[in-house]
C-alpha cells in the first residue's frame, strides 16, 4: 500500500505528503532549521483561519513590547530539545516512526460506513451515538488494515485523558497509541485542559515506557467536542516542552502533524514562544506567553485548591513520649490515663492544630472590625462617594461570599438582566485574553434590582476569571443615568473575590468624565489601589482598538453616534 516518494511543498512552501507515501524523519524539517517565519501574505491561504483576531507573536513591534523588562524566560532556547522536534503538514500515519498517535473515543471504535450494509434499527442507532462521540481516523484504519480494528475491540476501552496501545499492522509505524480527547465547555475549561495535557502525556510516558523513541502526534483536540484550537495548540506544544525537559534523552524525536492550514498556522505561531530558536525569539516570547502556562507538567494549578498547612508561631516540635502507665496498674485505670489529654498532647501535630481557630479569639476580632467599621472616619461617605469604611474582608470570608452568590445565580433566572445588555462578553483583546464589555448607559438603576444584578455579574464572570482577561466599559451617555455609589462597587469587588482582582488584566474606559476620573480616584484611595490602577482612559474608538480590535466588540450604536457627533 505504502512507497517512498518524494514530498511536494505546500502553498506555503512547507512540505507536505502527497497521499500513501511512507515520509521519511530525514523528509521532515526539524523545527531548528526552520527559518520560515508567518507573515501577512499567508493569511489569504485559509479564508477559515481568523488572521485578524491572532497577531504573529514574532511580528516586529515596538520596543516595549518586545523588550524583556527584565524578566526571566519560562522557556528558554534549548537547542537539544529544539533538535527533536518537528512540524508536518500531512496525516501522521504516513511518517516512518516509531509510534504514531490516533486521536479517538472511549470505545476505541472506528467511524463506520453503512452503506450496503444492513443491520438491526436499534444497532444503527448505538453506532451512530458512538459516531458523534469518534475521532477514530478512518484514514488510520483503512491505512492500516482491519487487523487494527479487531486488536482495538480486544483493549476494553480507553478513558479520556488515557492512552493505549497497539501494533500498527499495515501502517509504516511500528505502533499505533490510542488516546481519547476530552470534551470542551468553557464552564469546565480547567479540567478539559488538564484532561487534553494529560492525553499528550500520556502518549508520550507509554512511548518510553515501550523502549520507543520516535513518534508521530495528531491534533487530539477535535471539532466535534468543542475544543477551541489555539487554546488546545498551547496545552499541546507546552505539555511536550515540559516533557522533553525531563526526558530528553530518551526521545529522538517528536513529530507535530497538522492536515489543515488553520492549524498549520497557528503552531507556526505558538511553536516560537515554547520552543525559541535564538534569543531575539526566547525575548519576544517572554511578554507575549500567557500568564498561565502550566506547572511542571504543563498542567493548569488553580491556587485556592492548593492546601495550604502553617506551623503555630514559636511552636516547639516534641517528639511523642512513650506511655509512662505502669503494667501493674488495673484496665479501668489503665483506660482513664490513656484519656487524659497531657497524654494525647504528646502526639498532636502543631501543623494540623494551627487550622482549628479558637472561638473566643474568632469572636475578639470580629467584634474589633465591627468597632473599627463604625468609629472609624469615613471619609469617603463625608465626599457623597458612598460608605467605603469596614475592614476589608478575609480570603475565607470573600471564598464563602463568592461561593454563596455562584450558587444562587445558578439557580435563579437572571435572563431580564441578560436582555438589559448591561454586562456581555466580547472576544478577546490584542493579546488573546478574554473580554468582558460594560454599557454604563444601559445600567438603569430605577428600575433594577441590584442582588439580582451582582447575581448575574458574579455568574457571568465566573468563566472567564480564571485566567487574565480585560474590561471594556463604555461610559458613553452613561452620566446622564443615575449611578450606584461606591460602596456598592466595593462590595462588588468583594462579592468577585481576589481570584478576579488578580486576573483582571486592565479596564479599558471610553469617554470618561471628569466626575468618573474623580470617583476612580476615589477607589484607588479607599478601596483597592492595586485593581483600581489598571484603568486606561481612551477618548476616541480608534484608540480602543489598539487595545481590542474592531472585530472583537459588539458596540451600541448610540457610542459611535456619539463619537462622530458634530
Amino acid at each position: 500500500m505504502y512507497r517512498s516518494m518524494p514530498t511536494e511543498p505546500t502553498r506555503d512552501g512547507s512540505p507536505a505528503d502527497t497521499g500513501d507515501s511512507v515520509v521519511t524523519l530525514d523528509q521532515v524539517p526539524r523545527w531548528s532549521d526552520t527559518e520560515v517565519r508567518w507573515s501577512s501574505e499567508h493569511k489569504g491561504d485559509d479564508s477559515n483561519f481568523p488572521s485578524s483576531h491572532f497577531p504573529d507573536p514574532l511580528a516586529s513591534a515596538s520596543t516595549s513590547e518586545n523588550g524583556s523588562n527584565g524578566m526571566v524566560s519560562r522557556f528558554p532556547v534549548d537547542h537539544e530539545i529544539n533538535s527533536k522536534v518537528y512540524l508536518w503538514r500531512g496525516n501522521p500515519w504516513n511518517i516512518e516512526v516509531d509510534a504514531v498517535v490516533n486521536s479517538t473515543n472511549e470505545v476505541l471504535i472506528k467511524s463506520l460506513d453503512y452503506k450496503g450494509i444492513t443491520v438491526l434499527a436499534k444497532k444503527v442507532k448505538i453506532a451512530l451515538e458512538n459516531m458523534d462521540e469518534a475521532h477514530s481516523s478512518p484514514g488510520l484504519h483503512a491505512a492500516a488494515g482491519p487487523g487494527l480494528a479487531e486488536e482495538c475491540a480486544t483493549l476494553g476501552g480507553c478513558r479520556t485523558g488515557m492512552a493505549k496501545m497497539t501494533s500498527a499492522h499495515e501502517l509504516p509505524a511500528r505502533k499505533v497509541i490510542h488516546t481519547v480527547g476530552p470534551k470542551y465547555a468553557v464552564k469546565y475549561h480547567t479540567a478539559a485542559e488538564n484532561a487534553l495535557s494529560h492525553c499528550y502525556r500520556s502518549c508520550l510516558e507509554l512511548l518510553i515506557e515501550n523502549g520507543l523513541r520516535s513518534i508521530a502526534m495528531g491534533c487530539i483536540y477535535t471539532e466535534s467536542k468543542n475544543y477551541p484550537r489555539e487554546p488546545a495548540a498551547h496545552v499541546a506544544i507546552r505539555t511536550v516542552r515540559r516533557f522533553l525537559e525531563k526526558q530528553k534523552d530518551k526521545i529522538t524525536a517528536i513529530v507535530f502533524c497538522t492536515t489543515t492550514s488553520t492549524d498549520t498556522e497557528i503552531y507556526k505561531r505558538l511553536l516560537p514562544l515554547y520552543f525559541p530558536r535564538d534569543k531575539h525569539e526566547e525575548e519576544v516570547a517572554i511578554s507575549k506567553l500567557p500568564a498561565d502556562v502550566g506547572d511542571e507538567n504543563g498542567e493548569t494549578v488553580i491556587d485556592e485548591r492548593k492546601i495550604r498547612i502553617k506551623p503555630l508561631p514559636n511552636a516547639k516540635k516534641t517528639e511523642p513520649k512513650p506511655s509512662q502507665v505502669s503494667n501493674d496498674l488495673p484496665l479501668s485505670e489503665v483506660g482513664l490515663a490513656r484519656r487524659n489529654p497531657s497524654y494525647l498532647d504528646t502526639y498532636l501535630d502543631p501543623a494540623f492544630m494551627s487550622l482549628i481557630k479558637d472561638p473566643d479569639q474568632r469572636r475578639k476580632e470580629q467584634w474589633e472590625k465591627a468597632a473599627q467599621a463604625q468609629s472609624g472616619w469615613n471619609c469617603a461617605k463625608m465626599l457623597g462617594y458612598g460608605n467605603l469604611g469596614g475592614p476589608p474582608l478575609s480570603a475565607a470570608e470573600e471564598y464563602s461570599l463568592h461561593s454563596r452568590y455562584l450558587a444562587k445565580a445558578n439557580s435563579t433566572n437572571l435572563s431580564e438582566i441578560a436582555e438589559m445588555k448591561i454586562v456581555y462578553r466580547g472576544g478577546i483583546d490584542s493579546e488573546g485574553r478574554p473580554v468582558m464589555v460594560v454599557v454604563g448607559a444601559h445600567f438603569l438603576l430605577r428600575c433594577l434590582d441590584l442582588e439580582r444584578f451582582i447575581m448575574y455579574v458574579v455568574k457571568e464572570f465566573e468563566p472567564i476569571g480564571q485566567k487574565p482577561y480585560s474590561i471594556v466599559y463604555f461610559h458613553s451617555a452613561a452620566s446622564l443615568q443615575p449611578q450606584p455609589d461606591l460602596g456598592w462597587m466595593r462590595r462588588l469587588q468583594q462579592i468577585l473575590g481576589r481570584k478576579h482582582q488578580r486576573n483582571l488584566h486592565a479596564i479599558y474606559i471610553l469617554h470618561p468624565t471628569f466626575g468618573l476620573k474623580a470617583a476612580i480616584f476615589a477607589l484607588q484611595m479607599f478601596v483597592d489601589n492595586m485593581v483600581w490602577k489598571k484603568v486606561v482612559y481612551v477618548d476616541r474608538l480608534l484608540q480602543l482598538f489598539r487595545y481590542v480590535p474592531r472585530e472583537q466588540l459588539t458596540i451600541p450604536d448610540f457610542v459611535f453616534h456619539l463619537q462622530f457627533a458634530p
